[in-house]
């Protein structure tokens, strides 16, 4: 299968890859509305067990899989033909069949940023156990960036285990850092924004991250290895320190407002995936 995919030619290939984004897309938004509500629900659920209380009689969320896609407002179940990533969104005039309220623009636009990320990164690492870790990497980060400029929340049913996948994929194939570099990184990527949180609550006596962005940056660090680090950290405290800048000054955003940081962490994990070492190089150079 992989000698079949691998005689692709490279155009085909990345064209069928950003096909199959569309359609990870789609399934991604549905990780991005429900699992955090599942997860609620779960987390109530064990409270009210521990403190034998009687259990929750409202319905639990819809499942990741098996529940069929409804209109939140309407509830009608929507059809398939009116599910089809991005071409849907366009042919229904960005309304519900049923009951004519507008389909947010967030929908197509985490379609098309998983199809354009996953050409991009076939395009770069080609038909190859490299590509394949770094579409499942892709993915996961897709999700959590949903996740956390929702919710303010990265779970650690997402960032542990990716934590670990990239440890067990550097461990036994070496794909994108040598182990003890993963094993630094992943000490290092959790440890630094520690260090970070509890000095900065420490000065002011306030909470300036939470515990899943460690996580996130130790499961880059794994991933990418310890000399990965001050790039991302750097990146994403830039680009953070400006999208900031710019809610506060557009919407009078006060300082005390939370800003989801995963996100940053994520983009910048992601581009010091594909370009790290040509950014390295450039820095280094100039």
């Amino acid at each position: 299968m992989i000698e079949v995919i691998q005689a692709l030619h490279p155009a085909v290939l990345v064209a069928a890859v950003f096909v199959f984004g569309l359609l990870i897309g789609s399934f991604l938004n549905v990780v991005i509305l429900r699992y955090p509500r599942r997860l609620l629900h779960d987390w109530q659920c064990q409270c009210r067990e521990l403190l034998e209380l009687e259990p929750p009689t409202d319905q639990p969320p819809p499942d990741l899989v098996k529940s069929r896609s409804h209109c939140p407002s309407c509830r009608n179940t929507i059809a398939w033909y009116d599910n089809i990533p991005v071409i849907s969104w366009i042919v229904l005039g960005r309304k519900c069949r049923h009951c004519g309220t507008s389909i947010a623009f967030r929908y197509p636009l985490v379609e098309l940023a998983t199809a354009i990320l996953s050409a991009v990164v076939i395009w770069h690492f080609g038909a190859s156990t490299e590509g394949l870790a770094a579409l499942v990497l892709t993915w996961t980060l897709i999700a959590a960036t949903g996740i956390d400029i929702d919710h303010q929340l990265l779970p650690d049913q997402v960032t542990l285990p990716l934590l670990w996948l990239g440890l067990a994929l550097n461990l036994w194939l070496g794909l994108f850092a040598t182990l003890e570099d993963a094993v630094i990184g992943a000490i290092a990527g959790y440890g630094s924004l520690w260090l970070v949180y509890h000095g900065f609550r420490l000065a002011t006596g306030k909470e300036g991250m939470g515990y899943g962005d460690f996580k996130l940056l130790g499961a880059l660090g794994a991933w990418l290895g310890w000399q990965a680090l001050p790039m991302i950290i750097l990146g994403a405290s830039l680009v953070g320190a400006i999208v900031g800048l710019v809610l506060m000054v557009a919407m009078r955003r006060g300082r005390e407002i939370p800003i989801a940081f995963g996100p940053y962490l994520a983009a910048a994990g992601w581009i010091a995936m594909i370009w790290g070492d040509r950014i390295l190089d450039f820095w280094l150079v100039y």
